[in-house]
């Protein structure tokens, strides 16, 4: 009979990329890591990793039966969750992702009052500028800052926020201040790599978009917020951001007649993961911790 914790340490090693790594995440000597695959593959009669000297890699046995490996972890997590619940204790593992810059202003002090009043709930926090598939990589959940266009996901909407044109009263100075869509286009952007750069206003005749001409491309708000204080450029970056940077003169909002495209902090999960009470009680508590509207464009 196949055991749970061959699956839990296929499935570290599967996602960790090296039995090292699955022993290092999973608190276990990697004698006992490779002991437990070696009887699950023997338990399913397959081979599910290839191991080499300097890589390891998926058969095409482990890459079917991989989904379906973290389905059984999934499930069994919430099913224990959901038996907690059900005794008013939330407990267990919570894997989440969220990117750099939000993650270290805004959600790690959130985070730090969720635990206080949930601590048997074990979380494990990755921060990542990049796109991440909770489905795919393992997560219980995402919160990204933006549109949610995948189907498989269900997103759960945090806060709302606005985006600021900035600039650093340094650089207007040297170079003016734009008043106009057409004069924005003429000065040197700050512009995040992740997007397609392009800046979107809202104007009489529907969305107008703005390519100016970058001064630097980074995939991190804190890098380009930095940058913009320091005079390199004037750059479009969501309230959460620059709100103490403009409370405090680094920065200068500009008004250029048109209002820019906002956005909104979603938590996203995996559909068939399903919304446990973990997930259910982050949101409410990530809500409350930001509030409505949130502080930074209070």
């Amino acid at each position: 009979m196949m055991k749970l914790d061959g699956v839990v340490v296929f499935v570290a090693t599967a996602e960790a990329g090296s039995i090292s790594a699955a022993s290092r995440r999973l608190g276990l000597a990697k004698s006992v890591v490779s002991e437990r695959l070696a009887e699950l593959e023997h338990i399913l009669g397959a081979r599910l990793i290839q191991r080499t000297t300097r890589k390891l890699s998926l058969t095409e046995s482990g890459h079917m039966f991989l989904p379906r490996a973290q389905r059984i972890l999934r499930e069994a997590e919430e099913a224990s969750a959901e038996l907690a619940a059900r005794s008013g204790k939330l407990a267990g593992p919570l894997r989440l992702s969220a990117p750099v810059g939000f993650g270290i202003l805004h959600l790690a002090p959130a985070l730090t009052k969720f635990l206080r009043e949930h601590r048997d709930i074990d979380v494990s926090l990755e921060l990542d500028d990049r796109f991440v598939d909770a489905a795919a990589e393992g997560f219980d959940a995402v919160l990204r800052h933006g549109a949610v266009g995948d189907i498989r996901q269900i997103a759960k909407r945090l806060a709302v926020s606005r985006r600021l044109l900035v600039a650093s009263p340094g650089y207007l100075e040297e170079h003016g201040r734009p008043r106009s869509l057409a004069e924005l286009a003429q000065h040197r952007g700050i512009l995040y790599a992740n997007r397609d750069g392009d800046w979107r206003f809202s104007t009489e005749n529907g969305w107008s978009v703005i390519r100016p001409k970058a001064a630097l491309r980074v995939n991190n708000g804190l890098v380009m917020r930095d940058a913009a204080a320091a005079g390199l450029g004037i750059t479009l970056l969501p309230t959460f951001f620059v709100y103490q940077s403009i409370r405090d003169g680094a920065l200068v909002p500009l008004d250029v007649g048109a209002e820019s495209e906002g956005a909104e902090l979603f938590l996203t999960y995996a559909r068939d993961h399903g919304a446990s009470a973990k997930i259910r009680a982050l949101a409410e508590s990530l809500r409350r911790s930001f509030g409505d509207p949130p502080y930074w464009d209070r």
